[in-house]
């Protein structure tokens, strides 16, 4: 008996090419392929799986600080250039890619308080406990030649913090008052007073660029506009905030690092009360930094963790530790939107993955729609009880387990009162309250 098949030359319908990949025509229609969704999820599981796997954060770190690191500055315009002050007045000016220190000398007697880049990035501005402004070129000096400051500028008040104009040459510090400086002049051109103590934190709008926010000894964050001749508004909450950061794609949107060991973002329309409350640290919030595309920021504390937030969510997607690191001081978010830089107490400077699984350097087109196809995958079965176990888990210090154990006490103790003295009382008269009102005592105009 013969058979007759149809048969075709494979050499008509596919290209040469060095390796045996060809692509396979396939039949999409779901009645041929049952079993789709179990395979999906299968995939999806696995995916999510080495990702564990792959979550190697720490890159290395930057060494030769002889006391710990008070704050790190990024350049505007070049990534591999990074510098930080320390507790004993000392600059060190880093080559990230090389991981070396190109630089250093002794700039302030005492700690450096502030240090920031100029926009044109020729000059970088810095502030210590002596009371001086100083100017020195990003270049370094020929051989032979001293560090000397292009200019030194000796203010009346204490000085805690400094931030530059992102375009004009501008800067403001805080300390007693909040002061408004030209880099081309020794006095400054405008000051600010709403009746505290000190301030010891404050910050640029990096959109609506007239705009600054200072965070204040009595608790308070003070907004201010430099067209205007005093302060804006005040919002005054339950316990002091740390550092405060802009959102570099919403002109309106900050995020504040409190004492009380959350972050609260604000809306500046309406600052009755947080437009969301960030909470898993279990010690205060010393530093804050957003990523370039504002949808993500990284916060330093004194539980000796990082954590990375989602700015619409109020809980964090991620947590750096190591065995050796202690309270974090400052913390950066690298302008390529790759990198974190944290700076803390035991002199050293680190350098972590803003993604901890991904894969550094070129990838093949066929690892790309791969990476493509299990981000897909893992999105679409996020929901899933297994997925979302493994996705969720992380390793935590016992410190920080502990911690997060007591603190779950108190919450659910004083809920449990609160609900007591709910039942026990007439109603309406105890009324609920939000998380998000909880923090906030008022608002100045």
């Amino acid at each position: 008996m013969k058979v007759k098949v149809i048969t075709r030359n494979p050499d008509d319908f596919l290209r040469e090419t060095k390796h045996d990949i060809h692509k396979v025509p396939r039949n999409y229609d779901p009645s041929l392929h049952p079993f789709e969704a179990a395979r999906e999820y299968t995939r999806a599981l696995n995916a999510v799986k080495l990702e564990k796997v792959f979550a190697k954060p720490f890159i290395g770190n930057l060494d030769g600080h002889r006391d710990g690191v008070s704050c790190i500055s990024k350049n505007p315009k070049r990534l591999s250039v990074l510098i930080s002050g320390a507790y004993d007045g000392e600059i060190r000016v880093w080559d990230l890619a090389q991981k070396i220190c190109v630089r250093d000398f002794v700039a302030h007697e005492g700690i450096v308080r502030g240090i920031i880049y100029t926009p044109t990035e020729e000059h970088f501005i810095s502030l210590g406990d002596d009371k001086t402004i100083k100017t020195w070129k990003s270049k370094a000096p020929q051989f032979g030649e001293e560090e000397e400051p292009v200019n030194t500028v000796i203010s009346k008040t204490v000085l805690t913090g400094i931030t530059h104009h992102i375009k004009d040459p501008l800067f403001a510090t805080s300390g007693e008052i909040c002061q408004i400086w030209e880099e081309s002049r020794n006095e400054p051109v405008r000051t600010f007073e709403w009746g505290v103590d000190s301030l010891h934190d404050i910050a640029f709008n990096p959109v609506e660029t007239n705009l600054l926010a200072s965070c204040a000894s009595d608790r308070s964050i003070i907004l201010y506009d430099i067209r205007d001749s005093g302060p804006l508004r005040k919002v005054v909450m339950k316990l002091r905030t740390n550092k405060i950061c802009w959102n570099p794609m919403e002109a309106y949107t900050f995020t504040g690092a409190n004492e009380d060991y959350n972050l609260y973002t604000f809306d500046t329309r309406n600052l009755k009360k947080p437009v969301n409350v960030h909470m898993d640290h279990v010690g205060a919030v010393t530093y804050i930094d957003y990523a370039p595309t504002g949808r993500e920021f990284v916060s330093g504390s004194y539980d000796k963790s990082i954590r990375i937030f989602e700015t619409n969510k109020g809980h964090s997607r991620e947590i750096y530790h190591t065995k050796r690191m202690q309270r974090l001081t400052c913390v950066q978010w690298t302008l390529d939107n790759k990198y974190i830089l944290s700076g803390s107490d035991e002199m050293n400077i680190r350098i972590w993955k803003a993604r901890a699984s991904e894969k550094l350097g070129p990838l093949k087109p066929r690892e790309k729609a791969a990476l493509n196809y299990s981000e897909a995958l893992k999105e679409k079965y996020a929901a899933h009880p297994q997925v979302r176990r493994i996705a969720r888990h992380r390793h935590v210090p016992k410190h920080v387990y502990n911690a997060q154990k007591e603190l779950k006490t108190i919450k659910d103790r004083s809920k449990r009162k609160e609900a007591n003295r709910r039942v026990h009382s007439k109603q309406g008269e105890i009324p609920y309250e939000s998380e998000k009102s909880k923090h906030v005592i008022k608002e100045d105009r």
